[in-house]
């Protein structure tokens, strides 16, 4: 039963000024819990007494200090939300409304879903990761009479719910524990709320992936053992406060702690510093043979402990208590014995004098390292750590084509090709970050790294007492140091193919088992860098994994093998597998001998040379892509194309929206159901996963929880992509690169047109589609002969595609961790800024020192390889040309045909599914089936073929059979695999490998893999000598 309405005058001196979500700051307002006829709690705006008395008791000695609002307005817009509301499932309402919170409790039954307060209390808290200083724990909130205590603001479940959240400097609502009189304390709901208590909630969070489950979520335990083939249907009547996604509750905690500090120096320090270290060091890499690359994983790992060291070193037990909201500091902070700065008792007592240098310590000293900044840091490794693909045109252009064009071309290229991808991230966050279908299950690593390193919750997981740090710190260490058998010691375990090694000369066997050269029909390998080489298995869902899967066998292991051994095409005169590009004597094709000195096209050297042939799964490759383009767009359209027009005419209707001043009110239903008054902006919220039509029509918790945060306005990203589309047209129109403007809008169109397909598909999937080979081929058919054109073209729209999903990824990865999104936007941009120019100086004090880079002769293997396979890249498309290898009466001319079966073939599969919900049919995606294989070469079956297997045993068997462990365990082995790869990669190279302490170490597990057909790529036919192969007319 609810609690009797209190007195309006006992209501204000209790609430004081508080800021409501959607009211103006204007309005002073207070909740006066009025229970209706339909049984809401109204907001009702208090009489200008019962203000007055509210204002005068929030603190009797700070007067000066706080700020004078203006009169209430005599006629407000009020919304019919309560102040302090939670969801209540069991009363019939997935949206937040109508129940009085009586306990800190997010259910009953909530103490079933964390751990044991005897556990707790026996295992103690670790000094890392306690986040408070010493005498000052989380729940010093609850200080004094003095204290200032925040109100969260209610979030609602409609899209029209504006963002009114606390700017920075603001002020905060007040509470004054003397004005409870006695009462019982108002618990609010642990999401919501930093109040009075609020840190003892959050302390109680079982945010680990061992129990994400909240009130009136339904156990995984009661889904279908199909839910891997078929979507899931709850059968609760009305949906819970989480994500409809196993994977997703099992890795991200359905609450927001708005007290956590975010916008400190120490999370900006730390996110440059690693911008800076991991970009310059990944670029000076890029140049060499063989090279290594430090990945954000690695970040993410070294910054834990470096935040911890910011706090020991600038942390003191009588600092003054900080209050932070929505990752701010506010300006009401008090010290540990109560007083308060700037007010008429601070200067007396004050425990030290504010010196200029203190002052300076406690601005460094802002906050404590938690999982918010931890993650801010990630992702600005993230975007920065990937060195810029402009610096490959670079080098190709200075190194190759002798065309140095000054320092102000290259910041201007790299800056442009880097930002553009915001504009298209933000501009499509309907449809690729806000709707729960959009799952991006990279990021799930990523956010169970974040709880195993800050979190100590554990609970039982099908026997398993394991917490998840310790687990992931055992993983980690056994997989960084298993790393030393297959990368330095026995690299056998890495090619273990086992079969060709008992017929090292027979090339049949070689092609069908090798992993070097051979389509790795023995899937056997005891290296997790090949298991995960196109990603981690453990991280894409079964039924993309079968997809994939079911086009490897289809094209890779059936097709390939019968064309290559018919000799299609003249492939039985190259190997069966490789990432080069043949002459007519099954030799590597010699690009240097069809250019003049100029670096032009020499058609009659081409005729005299050879015309250019390719191994049989690069020609599959490459009708694979032609094919996942055409059937990326169809199915698309198929299957979101009425979701992605409404998203549209959202997008549109809130660019033309002027900003309002009152809050909407909302009418309620007879059920007592807030609900939006437009039903075409209503977006429905479910536990069971959403139909494939619905993807992109449906939210979580999640996107709810970020409506208190300021949303970055669509302005920023519009000025955003115009600004550096102009820079882009500035750089074609005034340097020689002999690319028109209008062909770099069309790269950009490209770019643009397909990211929100390609985005779909990898946040579903997590596999992308690559737009590399389609800019290459439309450039090399629009501007035929100019190569660095191609390059310039490529760039521009393969590059921003590419930028704009890794920053859509980290947009969702700001969601799912309550990220702020203007404090995410102002990071992304800084940071990739500061990586940007980091490397182009990097790159040019190498160009400038290191003798003969680029050259075979260079020291050190600085022979940049990566720009020379671009290289050569441009000079196949951009000089030699499409229409050489498509055109009519050419030998590659079939392969066109591949776009129309991509076009046509989701059609069908359409027309037979679309009226059945439970047809298995509905997870075929082929843009998933072409697009993925791509990845061959380089890539070989093995890889795909192992990695499927993984993922069968532990995202079918192992979630079917084993789903406790599963949701506490799955998401953290996959991050300690992953990062413990990376760190034994990094100590090997670096420690062992570098310094050249392992030169001539030879035995047999170092050799046998080397001896035989697979490693040397031997072809099915061989070429007479003095003769050629291939067609008799050009």
């Amino acid at each position: 039963m609810a609690r009797p309405p209190r007195d309006p005058e006992s209501v204000a001196a209790s609430i004081g000024s508080t800021r409501v979500s959607g009211f103006s700051a204007e309005d002073t307002i207070s909740a006066e819990p009025a229970l209706s006829s339909t049984g809401n709690y109204e907001l009702h705006a208090l009489s200008k007494k019962a203000t007055q008395i509210a204002s005068a008791g929030s603190h009797p000695h700070d007067d000066d200090d706080e700020p004078h609002l203006p009169p209430t307005p005599s006629k407000t817009n009020m919304s019919r939300a309560p102040l302090l509301v939670r969801s209540s499932p069991a009363q019939g309402t997935g949206s937040y409304g109508g129940l009085p919170i009586l306990s800190l409790s997010s259910s009953p039954d909530s103490d079933d879903h964390h751990v044991t307060s005897a556990l707790r209390n026996k295992k103690g808290k670790s000094k890392l990761r306690h986040s408070e200083p010493a005498g000052h724990s989380r729940t010093s909130l609850n200080r004094s009479s003095h204290d200032d205590s925040i109100l969260s603001e209610p979030v609602h479940t409609t899209s029209r719910a504006r963002r009114r959240s606390t700017k920075d400097g603001g002020s905060s609502s007040r509470m004054p524990d003397e004005t409870l009189g006695g009462q019982e304390e108002p618990g609010l709901e642990s999401r919501f709320t930093t109040t009075t208590g609020a840190s003892r909630v959050f302390e109680s969070l079982h945010s680990s992936s061992s129990s994400s489950s909240h009130a009136g979520e339904p156990d995984d335990e009661e889904t279908s053992e199909s839910d891997d083939l078929h979507d899931i249907k709850s059968s609760a009547a009305h949906p819970s406060d989480n994500s409809p996604y196993a994977q997703v509750r099992a890795s991200v905690a359905a609450t927001d702690d708005v007290s956590l500090s975010i916008n400190t120096p120490r999370m900006w320090a730390l996110s440059i510093f690693f911008a800076i270290l991991g970009s310059s060091t990944n670029l000076f890499f890029s140049l060499r043979y063989p090279s290594v690359s430090i990945t954000p994983i690695i970040a993410l790992l070294l910054v834990h402990p470096l935040g911890l060291l910011w706090d020991q070193v600038f942390k003191r037990p009588a600092d003054p208590v900080e209050v932070f909201l929505n990752g701010a500091i506010q300006h009401n902070i008090s010290y540990a014995n109560g007083s308060r700065p700037n007010s008429m008792h601070s200067t007396q007592a004050s425990p030290m004098k504010n010196t200029r240098g203190r002052r300076f310590r406690l601005w460094l000293a802002r906050g404590r390292w938690n999982e918010k900044e931890h993650c801010c840091v990630y992702i600005s490794s993230n975007v920065s750590f990937g060195f810029a693909f402009a610096t490959d045109v670079i080098v190709e252009q200075t190194k190759f084509y002798h065309q140095d064009l000054g320092i102000v071309y290259q910041i201007l290229l790299t800056l442009s090709t880097q930002i553009l991808g915001y504009a298209l991230a933000g501009l499509t966050r309907q449809y690729l970050v806000r709707p729960s279908g959009m799952i991006w299950p990279s990021t799930l690593v990523s956010t169970a790294m974040f709880t195993a390193l800050h979190k100590d919750e554990n609970k039982p997981a099908d026997g398993w007492t394991i917490s998840p740090s310790k687990f992931f710190a055992r993983v980690f260490c056994g997989s960084a140091a298993f790393y030393f058998l297959p990368g330095l010691l026995f690299p056998a375990l890495s090619y273990f193919s086992i079969v060709t090694w008992f017929a090292p000369k027979n090339v049949v066997v070689a092609n069908l088992f090798g992993i070097a050269s051979g389509l790795g029909l023995f899937p056997v390998t005891f290296d997790w860098a090949q298991i995960a080489y196109i990603g981690s298995p453990l991280v894409t869902p079964f039924w993309a994994a079968l997809n994939i899967l079911g086009g490897l066998v289809m094209v890779m292991w059936i097709m390939a093998p019968l064309m290559y051994y018919a000799n299609v095409m003249f492939s039985g005169y190259m190997p069966i597998l490789s990432a080069a590009v043949f002459d007519n004597k099954g030799k590597p094709y010699d690009v240097s001998k069809i250019l003049t000195d100029n670096f032009l096209f020499d058609q009659e050297a081409y005729e005299k040379y050879s015309r250019v042939f390719l191994p049989i799964t690069y020609v599959l490759s490459y009708a694979l892509q032609f094919a996942a383009l055409t059937a990326l767009i169809s199915h698309t359209a198929l299957w979101h194309g009425k979701d992605i027009v409404r998203q549209w005419r959202r997008s549109w209707a809130e660019i033309r929206r002027s900003p309002r001043v009152d809050y909407e009110p909302l009418p309620a239903d007879s059920d007592g159901i807030v609900r939006p008054s437009s039903p075409r902006l209503y977006r429905s919220s479910t536990t069971s996963e959403p139909e494939l039509e619905d993807l992109l029509n449906a939210e979580d918790v999640h996107n709810r929880l970020m409506r208190r945060y300021d949303d970055v306005p669509i302005l920023w990203y519009i000025m955003t992509g115009l600004s550096m589309t102009a820079v882009g047209i500035f750089v074609v129109e005034y340097y020689p690169i002999h690319l028109p403007w209008y062909g770099l809008l069309l790269a950009l169109s490209i770019g643009a047109i397909l990211f929100v397909p390609i985005g779909i598909v990898m946040a579903i999937t997590n596999q992308q589609s690559s737009l590399y080979l389609i800019c290459q081929l439309i450039c090399g058919v629009a501007f035929p002969g100019r190569p660095v054109a191609n390059m310039v073209f490529t760039t521009y729209g393969y590059i921003t595609s590419t930028q704009g999903l890794k920053f859509s990824s980290d947009l969702k990865l700001g969601q799912y961790m309550k990220i702020p999104p203007r404090i995410l936007f102002n990071l992304q941009l800084s940071a990739t800024i500061i990586s940007s120019l980091t490397q182009i100086g990097v790159l040019n004090w190498m160009l400038a020192f290191i003798p003969g880079i680029c050259t075979p002769q260079a020291i050190n293997g600085f022979t940049c390889p990566i720009a020379r396979v671009h290289f050569n890249g441009s000079i196949l498309w951009g000089v030699v040309g499409p229409q050489r290898f498509f055109g009519p009466g050419a030998l590659y001319r079939p392969l066109i045909w591949a776009f129309l079966v991509g076009a046509v073939a989701p059609v069908g599969l359409w027309l037979l599914a679309r009226h059945n919900r439970k047809s298995i049919l509905r997870k075929v995606n082929l843009a998933v089936v072409f697009g993925s294989l791509s990845w061959i070469p380089p890539a070989t079956g093995l890889n795909f073929s192992v990695w499927a297997i993984v993922c069968y045993v532990f995202n079918y068997e192992i979630r079917n059979r084993k789903k406790a462990w599963w949701r506490k365990y799955n998401m953290t082995l996959s991050a300690a695999l992953d990062s413990g790869l990376a760190v034994g990669v990094v100590v090997i190279f670096f420690g062992i490998v570098y310094p050249g302490w392992m030169s001539g170490f030879k035995w047999w597990g170092t050799e046998v893999y080397k001896q035989g057909c697979d490693w040397i790529a031997c072809s099915y036919k061989t070429v007479p000598e003095g003769e050629v192969f291939g067609p008799h007319k050009w």
